[in-house]
């Protein structure tokens, strides 16, 4: 919300609070765009993997073509956003499914998420960045501005918006993880070593048999797909803070060549997609932070570029809580998570 209600992007909200800093914004979320992008084109791979076997470079490279069609055609566009709907219903029946198929050890599950026998910091900056960080941050907002969903009148439709999908999006990662549990739990061995590796992939073929895994593979498919346009499109939305001359029209082809370069760099790299898929959480992750605290302030002190409105300060003192944590989780974590992609 606080970018919607300025009706500013972030990057020139960024700016107006802290000249300079929303150029040093836009280059982090460029470049973990550019890491999420090989993240996602990785995920589109390996789905289409389940799905027909297909090697997963060349099936995230495929993937990433469609993805610019998709982009290119307005009306492929509308049909792939209804044809998500569904697909996420999907998902989430698959993994229900999966979570009761496999009973997982739910008291060991509950008491370790409450009180964990180890904290492990790069895993949880790798969660918390797969599903918030870097553009995701931005992606609604610059969505809703394109739109006009603008100021302090829609606050209570954006809030709402955005509430309820961090509650369906928790709520299913939950699941997925009780679900991947139940088939390690069950003595299931799964592979994460092999350059072709597609560890959910072989977690949901033991629950669910080939066609479960089929399915996963399909909606995997679907989310890489759909997350490359969304991603490749919140990451270009920042580029107009570099100039004001910058039509709709050039930030579209430059979404399409974003793709493309990415393509070529997942081709070129050569990392297992399994790999690449954590360390895009993992790296925006550690760039949370920096666009937090510049929010942080702009929600502290600067009502005056959101039209005089002013936080609850319940909620600012909550922020500035999680911000401080998302800096100390990114600096306990920076090294393994480098370590990981080196190593892979």
């Amino acid at each position: 919300t606080f970018r919607t209600k300025p009706k500013m992007r972030a990057a020139d909200l960024a700016n107006a609070a802290i000249p300079g800093s929303g150029y040093l914004l836009t280059v982090l979320v460029l470049c973990g765009g550019l890491v999420f992008m090989l993240g996602n084109i990785a995920g589109a791979g390996l789905g289409l993997n389940a799905l027909t076997g297909l090697d997963p470079k060349w099936g995230g490279a495929l993937s990433a073509l469609l993805a610019i069609g998709i982009f290119s055609s307005h009306r492929a566009g509308v049909a792939m956003d209804r044809i998500m709907m569904g697909l996420g219903i999907l998902k989430i029946c698959l993994i229900v499914f999966a979570c009761f198929a496999t009973h997982p050890p739910l008291g060991e599950a509950l008491r370790q998420s409450v009180w964990p026998d180890f904290i492990d910091f790069a895993s949880i900056t790798t969660i918390v960045g797969g599903t918030v960080g870097g553009y995701i941050t931005y992606a609604g907002a610059h969505r809703l501005l394109d739109r006009g969903t603008v100021g302090v009148e829609n606050l209570q439709a954006v809030s709402r918006a955005a509430l309820t999908g961090i509650l369906v999006t928790g709520i299913a990662r939950y699941v997925l993880f009780l679900a991947i549990l139940g088939v390690v739990a069950s003595g299931v061995v799964i592979d994460v070593s092999g350059k072709g590796a597609n560890p959910a992939g072989q977690a949901f073929q033991a629950a669910a048999g080939d066609i479960g895994m089929m399915m996963f593979g399909l909606v995997l498919w679907a989310a890489g797909i759909s997350s490359v346009i969304g991603a490749s499109y919140t990451s270009m939305s920042f580029i107009t803070v570099f100039s004001k001359k910058i039509t709709e029209r050039v930030r579209n082809l430059a979404t399409v060549v974003f793709i493309v370069i990415c393509m070529a760099v997942y081709i070129v790299l050569g990392k297992p997609p399994a790999a690449l898929l954590v360390f895009a959480g993992g790296f925006n992750g550690l760039i949370l932070p920096l666009g937090l605290s510049i929010f942080m302030y702009v929600g502290w002190a600067r009502s005056d570029l959101m039209d005089g409105y002013h936080y609850p300060r319940w909620l600012l003192v909550l922020g500035i809580l999680t911000c401080l944590l998302s800096w100390f989780m990114a600096y306990k974590s920076a090294g393994a998570i480098f370590a990981f992609i080196g190593a892979a």
